[in-house]
């Protein structure tokens, strides 16, 4: 029968666990992508770092020599869409961690407003909604290439292929946020933040402060 087989980690931990920068950062992409904890973000990372090793050991190499791996590595890259543009090594090092996540299929649903938000687009994956080439597909983290985004849909047996869904309803509605003008939003959170804080102020007087001092001078 042989040895038992023991799965190796498939991501390297930061050298610095305590790292206020990194934390930020990590935070801000596990918001913005939708992701269950951090360990996601560091195996990227490490799938990232691999290709930058690659390339880097390739410049090294006479052009003659590196020439049937280079087109290989670009070309990976370049179908799973990661890289785009100039398919070179200096491009491969350029690359962020950001393009990779943006291959990934629970962002993708998200982009093509089957789900709500990237949180809901991550539960369609992982409860059987979502198919590719009419097979479901249940893991969130898995890179699409260009070629397999086109046949992502939900599967046939899924309750939202209805239209009058409430979840159908509610990516339709986040769709249309999204292609909304950003500035239009920004414009109307300063009024609204002041609305509340003046709201505050007059419902409960600020303590320990004199009786001539109004709210609208604290804003100010």
């Amino acid at each position: 029968m042989g040895d038992i087989r023991f799965q190796s980690k498939k991501y390297v931990m930061p050298k610095r666990p305590f790292d206020t920068d990194r934390f930020e950062q990590e935070l801000q992409l596990i918001g913005t992508f939708g992701l269950r904890n951090k360990k996601e973000i560091w195996i990227h990372r490490t799938e990232l770092s691999h290709y930058r090793r690659t390339a880097r050991y390739l410049l090294a190499l006479p052009p003659s020599e590196r020439a049937h791996d280079e087109r290989e590595l670009v070309d990976k890259l370049s179908r799973l869409g990661i890289l785009s543009g100039d398919l070179t090594l200096d491009n491969v090092l350029n690359l962020t961690l950001e393009k990779v996540l943006e291959r990934r299929l629970q962002t993708i649903v998200f982009r093509k407003g089957l789900a709500a938000s990237m949180h809901h687009a991550r539960q369609l994956v992982t409860h059987g909604h979502i198919g590719l080439n009419d097979r479901r597909v249940t893991t969130p983290a898995r890179l699409i290439t260009t070629a397999e985004e086109e046949h992502i849909t939900y599967t046939t047996k899924s309750a939202l292929n209805d239209q009058s869904h409430p979840a159908r309803i509610a990516a339709s509605d986040a769709a249309t946020r999204i292609t909304a003008v950003p500035e239009e939003i920004d414009e109307e959170r300063p009024r609204r933040r002041l609305v509340s804080m003046e709201s505050v102020d007059e419902r409960e007087p600020l303590r320990n402060e004199p009786d001539d001092v109004s709210g609208d001078e604290e804003l100010e």
